[in-house]
């Protein structure tokens, strides 16, 4: 009796299941961050903090900043604006896409705004991860107890696991603003970069840095 096709080629099974699996997990993971978005979205920080903590993200698209990235520095001015920061931090190194350093983009950025209060760069992050590890002690000399970490909506399911699990929530009193981007409400959760963070989801998972 002759073996069903699919015994005599038993790698192409374990690959369709290796790939049922994983477009499982993005699917999973694209989910819960686009649940945890509109939940932040709906509710913004409500407590005073010292210092707003902005992630970095792309520096520039098309030759002009990145919506995306200014868009949550607009953010991090409107608390500030209402009374809810007392300063904002920006946190990004070079950006491997143009070369040019996220910190400091975010950083004129706002002063073209024309906000004049005290700003603090870190400039030397290259991940999430990095954003959180290297501006703690930038925000430890400044003096901060408390943040508001500022991000895109879809980036922040991500960026709370990193808290957690990096201990920066030990550190400090930690609030999250989801900020609704040019580009956030433009595309929401089809935007290339909402696309893109279910796999760093699954990454940063994998190599031990969310659970």
């Amino acid at each position: 009796m002759k073996r069903p096709r699919w015994l005599r080629r038993p790698w192409q099974v374990v690959l369709a299941f290796g790939l049922v699996a994983v477009a499982l997990a993005y699917a999973v993971a694209w989910a819960v961050a686009w649940q945890r978005a509109e939940e932040l979205l709906a509710n913004p920080p409500q407590r005073p903090a010292d210092a707003a903590l902005i992630l970095g993200s792309r520096a520039y698209l098309h030759g002009k900043p990145n919506p995306c990235l200014t868009g949550r520095v607009d953010t991090g001015i409107a608390l500030a604006q209402a009374g809810l920061v007392k300063q904002l931090v920006f946190t990004g190194g070079v950006d491997s896409e143009d070369g040019r350093i996220e910190a400091e983009v975010m950083n004129q950025h706002a002063m073209a705004a024309g906000f004049a209060g005290p700003m603090l760069l870190e400039r030397a992050s290259t991940s999430t991860r990095l954003n959180l590890a290297l501006s703690t002690p930038v925000l430890q000399l400044a003096g901060v107890r408390s943040v508001v970490i500022v991000s895109e909506p879809y980036h922040l399911w991500r960026t709370e696991r990193l808290v957690k699990m990096s201990g920066f929530d030990k550190n400090f009193d930690v609030q999250y603003a989801a900020a609704p981007t040019s580009c956030w409400r433009t595309w929401g959760m089809v935007f290339k970069g909402a696309l893109r963070e279910p796999a760093a989801i699954i990454n940063n998972a994998a190599h031990g840095y969310l659970f």
